[in-house]
């Protein structure tokens, strides 16, 4: 018996938010001072170290919530698995459910007791509850499930990873392209058939490093007390170089598999030049050389949906929507991820 992924789920907004949408928008410094260049340029040099092209907003009339449950029931339906059977559904996500025009969020009842409703469980000994674990929520939430099953309190387990960034963003802050929405899910569960989680490792940075990512003011000075994500961008890369290398290293050796046996890389799609300077790093703990295609991105199209990016493009990858790329049976995969809090975590999976 192994612990495995058996389904996967995806939804990607149909909403396309290219780079030239920002052009309008009136760009300052946290200071609330104008910037020197032009939106032009500003766009120009952010996609340069982002590598985003484009972005995905979810439609008005659906939520974070909503969009876990449209996730959610792919996965159910990919894993072939009747929804009663289902143990835990454990929910991933950082903000509640914002509705438009409206940042407060709102968390009341959980995300993942909304998930339950939508999918109309009745079974009240499958327990919904929430986890709050910055961008790694999802992985943190597959390695929760992992450990109940393990000790034998849960046989069936449905992760999700869902967020609306684009209605929590300050639209001064030029940070605020960086942000999208989307969800991912999963199905973990016991079975004799294949895959595998063959390690996992997490860890918080705290003492310096808790708030590298927070809530604060606009960059409008004349604007109201309403509080937006932020984040210092250039003390979250070098934070993320610095210490995700090692801790997919950590993992990794745990797991006993060797570094020329891994096939793909599933990174949190943060950063292009971030994620890129990661796995140089990380092949650079092994002396080893970056075999091609090992990480498939898909930030260039949908940007950064924080907890949802790593469930969605593995959910991608799985069904050959990234150009490129594809896994195959008993292929050796590791998904990593850093975040608020500071968070960071790693997985080795066997396909």
């Amino acid at each position: 018996m192994s612990i495995a992924i058996t389904g996967t789920g995806s939804y990607i907004p149909s909403l396309v938010v290219p780079n030239d949408e920002f052009e309008g928008h009136n760009f300052l410094n946290a200071d609330g001072s104008p910037f020197a260049h032009d939106n032009a340029v500003i766009i120009q040099k952010f996609k340069g170290i982002t590598g985003i092209e484009e972005r995905r907003y979810v439609e008005k009339n659906l939520n974070t919530s909503d969009i876990g449950f449209l996730a959610a029931e792919k996965a159910i339906t990919d894993a072939g698995i009747d929804k009663e059977t289902i143990d835990y559904i454990i929910f991933a996500h950082n903000f509640g459910d914002v509705s438009p025009n409206n940042i407060q969020g709102d968390s009341l009842p959980s995300l993942a007791t909304r998930v339950k409703q939508h999918l109309r469980i009745k079974n009240p000994t499958c327990v919904a509850y929430d986890l709050i674990f910055g961008c790694p929520g999802w992985i943190q939430g597959a390695i929760q499930a992992n450990a109940f099953i393990k000790s034998g309190i849960a046989k069936r387990c449905l992760v999700i990873g869902a967020e609306t960034l684009s209605r929590i963003v300050d639209p001064h802050d030029r940070d605020s392209m960086i942000y999208s929405d989307g969800a991912g899910a999963a199905i973990i569960e016991e079975t004799d058939g294949a895959g595998e989680i063959l390690s996992h490792a997490s860890a918080t940075h705290a003492y310096e490093e808790a708030y590298f990512l927070f809530f604060g003011k606009s960059y409008n000075k004349e604007k109201d007390d309403t509080k937006y994500i932020k984040m210092y961008g250039r003390k979250i890369y070098e934070f993320a170089v610095t210490h995700v290398p090692q801790a997919m290293k950590d993992c990794l050796d745990e797991s006993g598999v060797a570094i020329k046996d891994l096939k793909k890389i599933f990174i949190h799609q943060a950063n292009e030049k971030m994620d890129e300077a990661i796995v140089k790093r990380f092949y650079g703990l092994y002396n080893h050389e970056i075999p091609e295609n090992i990480m498939p991105m898909s930030i260039g199209k949908l940007g950064n949906s924080s907890v949802a990016t790593v469930p969605t493009l593995f959910d991608l990858v799985l069904n050959g929507k990234i150009e490129n790329q594809d896994v195959q049976k008993g292929d050796v995969v590791i998904f990593a991820s850093v975040g608020a809090g500071m968070n960071i975590n790693a997985m080795v999976y066997r396909v």
